[in-house]
């Protein structure tokens, strides 16, 4: 069965569900409609038969992050506790959720692929938090989960340059599953999900609510002064002035306010 959405479809068989992207045009970035989207299919109890979810993407950019052109139109847009809540429902969706990775994740799409429980990337695609690079900052959600993924050194590597990383790189590191050659992706990502769909639904429920609760700890430090820094950044010049040099591609003059 397929349900198409608006910027995405979902089609639902006995074991396995996927939901695809569909905004090619503006390389799958995300706006409020996608966001309350994916909130609501991961915020639904699976149904009897599901083992597992996949996440994919039409055209060569699986996303490019939040929609900049709506966030410089409307300043909430694509804010960050939009984002948050539905990686949220993502991470935390009881059965395991595959991404496959068919070109760049970056900023919030690098965000949703490393929210999943396994990414299975062709070799051809990077991953990246561009932020400092147009004045914007991760919140405390979003730069813990690089932490637990990649570690302190690599989550200063990525947030801190800013310059995207090819998969393979992430491959090696073991924050990726697999990054293969682009004709060999849906091969590679089917041994992952055929293999998650042949586990005991029970067991696969109960361990990924096991490792959900153990990286949870980290919510429980005190971050408010952090959060400052983060909204301070949303909502300075440099930002207004990232954004729009992105948007018209051009280098940005930032001047610290």
């Amino acid at each position: 069965m397929t349900q198409e959405l608006v910027h995405s479809r979902v089609e639902a068989g006995d074991a396995v569900r996927v939901v695809t992207l569909d905004r090619p045009e503006r390389r799958n970035a995300l706006n409020v409609e996608m966001l309350d989207q994916l909130k609501a299919l991961f915020t639904v109890d699976p149904p009897a038969a599901e083992r597992v979810t996949v996440i994919r993407a039409e055209g060569p950019v699986f996303c490019s992050g939040i929609d900049l052109k709506e966030r410089e139109s409307n300043g909430t847009a694509g804010s960050a506790t939009a984002i948050e809540q539905m990686l949220r429902t993502v991470e935390t969706y009881p059965l395991p959720v595959v991404a496959v990775v068919q070109g760049d994740a970056i900023a919030g799409g690098n965000e949703l692929a490393l929210h999943c429980d396994f990414a299975v990337a062709a070799n051809t695609a990077r991953f990246g938090m561009s932020l400092a690079q147009i004045g914007l900052a991760p919140s405390w959600f979003l730069a813990k989960r690089l932490m637990e993924v990649g570690g302190p050194v690599f989550a200063r590597r990525m947030l801190l340059l800013g310059d995207p990383i090819p998969s393979t790189r992430m491959a090696e590191l073991g924050m990726i599953h697999a990054a293969v050659d682009p004709d060999q992706l849906d091969e590679a990502a089917a041994a992952v999900i055929d293999r998650l769909a042949a586990n005991a639904p029970l067991s696969l429920k109960a361990m990924k609510g096991v490792l959900v609760r153990q990286m949870e700890f980290r919510d429980d430090i005190p971050h408010a002064d952090v959060d400052a820094l983060v909204e301070a950044a949303r909502f300075s010049d440099d930002c207004k002035e990232g954004i729009a040099a992105r948007l018209e591609r051009r280098s940005p003059t930032f001047t610290g306010t």
